[in-house]
């Protein structure tokens, strides 16, 4: 699909690289030559995901790992030094951190709300404020991807702190597009369909017959694969510095976002501005949902 050297000497920060889909993604980069630094909480498990990637690393591609969670800022500046250590840049980062299960809301408790919210929302802006400044610092083009959900719209019944939390992400991916694009830095998010992965799959499928049912309103008739997603993601890294663009695995493209202008960007600085900082206000949707300046 790619061409083999497509990531060569890009070097990308993968959370949740482990295991599931953020391995996935990570085995992927490796092949096509990438410098991939895979973080999460539990080191068994990111030692075994460094062997896989690994194992099917060409083209220049490594492989580096370190504990880190991502809830705590500290942690995330070490990481994302690390890794800057250890292959000398960041060019890219896919927020893949994430965690999930079913409860009613009623009997959602704060620390289950926070546990959610501070490993999706906050982490995923942890690890973004952190790449963006080293890219900023570097003047530097890259890619920030951030993996969503198909609910980050609608929301969903009992998944409230996801559905809070990837909408979070999905606000955060809109904002900062507009803010870093004049850096030539590009934040897209991706919302794929139902993938089982290890261990997180059985705990959304509360009863035997979810995933026929989930099945059945799939219009392909079939779930989707970590190997379609890592596909698609594949492409955000290859390309820094053109027009950021949102787009949705299940194959509704929606592009969110262009690069602001400097006019725009001059006017938001200058006034320091509680009206930028508000709610955009120098900027508006077109019906493609591309941002431009007013």
């Amino acid at each position: 699909m790619f061409d083999p050297k497509i990531l060569a000497e890009k070097s990308v920060l993968v959370t949740g690289g482990g295991s599931g889909l953020g391995l996935a993604m990570a085995k992927k980069f490796a092949a096509h030559g990438a410098k991939v630094t895979i973080a999460g909480r539990t080191l068994d498990r990111l030692e075994k995901g460094a062997r896989e990637i690994g194992d099917v690393a060409r083209e220049g591609g490594e492989v580096d790992f370190l504990p880190a969670d991502v809830r705590e800022p500290d942690e995330v500046e070490k990481l994302v030094a690390h890794a800057i250590s250890r292959f000398g840049k960041v060019d890219s980062l896919v927020n893949n951190a994430a965690g999930n299960f079913l409860v009613t809301s009623e009997d959602l408790t704060p620390n289950g709300f926070d546990a959610v919210v501070r490993t999706v929302l906050h982490g995923s802006v942890y690890c973004t404020l952190a790449v963006g400044r080293h890219l900023l610092e570097r003047k530097a083009k890259g890619s920030i991807v951030s993996v969503v959900t198909t609910y980050a719209w609608t929301g969903t019944g009992f998944a409230l702190p996801s559905a809070c939390s990837k909408a979070g992400v999905l606000a955060m991916t809109r904002s900062l597009a507009v803010e870093w694009g004049h850096a030539g830095i590009r934040l897209n998010a991706v919302a794929p369909g139902p993938i089982p992965t290890e261990g997180a799959w059985s705990r959304l499928m509360a009863f035997p017959e979810a995933e026929k049912n989930t099945i059945d309103r799939i219009p392909l008739g079939r779930l989707g694969t970590a190997e379609e997603l890592a596909n698609l993601v594949t492409f955000a890294p290859t390309r820094p510095g053109t027009a950021s663009r949102w787009t949705e695995a299940s194959g509704s493209p929606a592009p969110v976002s262009s690069p602001t202008t400097a006019r725009s960007r001059e006017r938001c600085s200058r006034q320091r501005s509680r009206r930028c900082g508000r709610s955009g206000s120098n900027a508006r949707y077109s019906d493609s949902g591309v941002f431009f300046s007013r």
